[in-house]
């Protein structure tokens, strides 16, 4: 079998950023998948299934609610190793497009307060699996060094 692209980015060179993984094409419909990538792949400790979980369901809110982006959001979810999302978007577009989404959705979710929206039995089928306190914590790492000043080398996958 041939190796998936994503196996094929030097992990021990990437950085927390904003990536193009890869672009799909379905008849006249192209839908771009983000790595948003939170934290630096074995080398920081990854996030617990917790705060991924509270950060799932606040940013997926977020997302289906930006009124600009709203209709051309696909999906939003965590990576099984647990250093980042993927957001996937219609169209084809860049990292650079989608940082000022990102940036609001992470501001969002560091100033969020109150019950976390579908964390309850009815709604979530893990719902008492939530971190808010370490979600919001996260949020503002992923602004302060990451998305705050982001630059081309966190925009573009290492070579």
């Amino acid at each position: 079998m041939e190796k998936i692209t994503s196996f094929t980015i030097n992990h021990l060179k990437l950085e927390p950023g904003i990536y193009v993984s890869r672009v799909d094409h379905y008849g006249d419909a192209a839908i771009t998948t983000f790595d948003l990538r939170m934290t630096a792949p074995n080398r920081e400790p990854v996030m617990n299934t917790a705060e991924v979980h509270t950060i799932e369901h606040l940013g997926a809110t977020y997302l289906r609610n930006d009124p600009d982006w709203k209709d051309r959001i696909v999906y939003f979810g965590p990576m099984g190793c647990r250093t980042g999302f993927y957001l996937l978007l219609a169209g084809e577009l860049t990292s650079k497009e989608i940082v000022p989404l990102v940036t609001r959705m992470y501001e969002f979710i560091r100033d969020f307060e109150g019950a976390v929206p579908g964390a309850a039995p009815r709604d979530c089928g893990n719902y008492l699996d939530q971190n808010l306190g370490m979600a919001k914590y996260l949020a503002k790492r992923y602004l302060d060094h990451t998305l705050y000043g982001i630059t081309e080398d966190h925009l573009v996958y290492p070579e």
